[in-house]
């Protein structure tokens, strides 16, 4: 509540701030409300006020050319359908909504940006006519040059950077959310078919438990996936600080032959592995080949067929995945523990148990404790263990949109793209995967031992 009320604070101050500037300011400073850039280009500097000039420019062209004619129609998203003439039978293209909304979007965005820029105009004009009056001097085009490469280096290397991040990243995931309140699936597939905006009807299919609804499939799908991401990272964990613990245990031998082995797991693309041990486990694979053959079975054991069987055995098998990553992790941080903290131990007759609980395990954790996070969110969007290994398999007429029993928040969200071209559903179970994996990331990230007792433990 603090917040809104600073805010609304603050864009009150800036208001009363335009309007002090507008009645006390110059000439210059009047046309500049309308002409961006007029009064620095009349106070000599011609390099600031051509850039702001140029900018309005730009933008006035923009909107007028192109992005006006899509932000008009954003609340619609289009009301002309693509249909053919009767008479001549020749296709007669109308609004695309999928263009619509996002050029929509793209223009509302620069009309924002086009405020920011148009307020720091006013700033500027501001900032000179007090520099005037204080008998200050406003500088020169030369050092405004000279300042792009010097002290505003920053902002002319991180131009290009930034520009890639809004067009790739921020403006391809506010179009993502925009499209979860429309109606955006296989049957209005622009441009041929328009859709519009439905409101909160697809959050409400989400968490419907009725006929058609999603709430059952998404409450399955979401549980697996955090039993899943929670047994994926800390078996691995675990048991690949137990594997270290051995192999650097003094007396083993052929220590680099044991790390080669098991390295060997990380050397092979997932891509192979994953598809070749899939079909081991298929009814006629090797593995239920050799159970019969053997006489330990005497017909195939559903493995991909059955829901326990599935989740079971995915487990498993990423053991053979990740064990070998914390492995080589731990591997360095236990030669970095000091020696004379488990002498000590023994002096005081601790054990083996006591010495790893006591001194072992607070110290990787606090070391580790990063990784753990990093590897429990990406286990959370897992796409390549779930999908290569069993496409989500089983499948069951009780789970809807294409879901299975193995499959992950994001596996799911593929399907319903991919498979279903359900996108308005897809868009929603994207905004709840980024809510799960950062409601559990700040969880998390609280009860790391390198965060709540930094100091003590140092």
């Amino acid at each position: 509540m603090n917040k809104i009320k600073n805010f609304f604070r603050s864009l009150g101050n800036d208001l009363a701030e335009i309007g002090r500037t507008f009645a006390q300011g110059d000439w210059k400073t009047k046309v500049s409300y309308v002409i961006m850039g007029f009064g620095p280009m009349m106070r000599g500097l011609v390099l600031r006020g051509v850039a702001f000039l140029a900018a309005e420019v730009l933008f006035i062209w923009y909107m007028i050319g192109f992005g006006w004619k899509y932000m008009s129609k954003l609340t619609t998203l289009g009301d002309t359908e693509t249909h053919m003439d009767p008479d001549t039978f020749v296709t007669v293209y109308g609004d695309n909504s999928f263009l619509i909304l996002l050029y929509g979007i793209l223009s509302f965005i620069l009309l924002l940006a086009f405020i920011l820029v148009w307020r720091m105009n006013i700033r500027e004009n501001r900032n000179e006519e007090l520099k005037l009056k204080e008998g200050r001097s406003l500088g020169s085009n030369k050092l405004d040059l000279f300042s792009l490469i010097d002290e505003n280096f920053d902002k002319t290397l991180l131009a290009l950077p930034c520009l890639g991040i809004f067009l790739f990243m921020v403006l391809p995931i506010i179009f993502m959310i925009c499209i979860a309140f429309t109606n955006y699936d296989s049957t209005h597939q622009a441009p041929s078919k328009l859709f519009t905006w439905v409101g909160m009807e697809n959050f409400k299919n989400l968490f419907s438990f009725g006929a058609g609804g999603f709430g059952k499939t998404f409450v399955t799908v979401l549980t697996w996936t955090l039993v899943w991401a929670f047994f994926a990272t800390f078996l691995t964990y675990f048991g690949g600080m137990a594997v270290a613990i051995l192999i650097n245990k003094k007396g083993i031998k052929f220590k680099k032959l044991w790390r080669t082995i098991l390295v060997m797991t990380i050397a092979i693309p997932q891509f192979v592995s994953l598809l070749y041990v899939s079909k081991m486990f298929a009814a006629d694979g090797l593995v239920n080949s050799y159970f019969i053959k053997w006489g330990l079975i005497s017909s195939p054991i559903p493995f991909w067929d059955n829901a326990m069987y599935a989740r079971i055995l995915i487990i498993l098998l990423n053991l053979w995945i990740g064990i070998p990553y914390v492995m080589l992790i731990c591997t360095g941080l236990l030669m970095n523990i000091p020696e004379d903290l488990y002498e000590s131990a023994k002096i005081d007759g601790a054990s083996s148990w006591q010495t790893f609980r006591k001194i072992t395990l607070p110290y990787m954790l606090f070391v580790t404790g990063p990784y753990l996070l990093t590897s429990f969110t990406g286990n959370l969007n897992n796409f390549n263990v779930i999908y290569l290994l069993s496409r989500g398999e089983p499948k069951s007429v009780q789970l809807t949109g294409a879901a299975g029993y193995t499959d992950l928040l994001v596996t799911w969200l593929y399907k319903l793209t991919i498979q279903s071209s359900n996108y308005r559903m897809a868009a929603v179970l994207g905004i709840m995967v980024f809510m799960v994996v950062s409601i559990v990331s700040l969880v998390v990230y609280s009860f790391l031992p390198s965060v709540r007792d930094e100091e003590g433990f140092q």
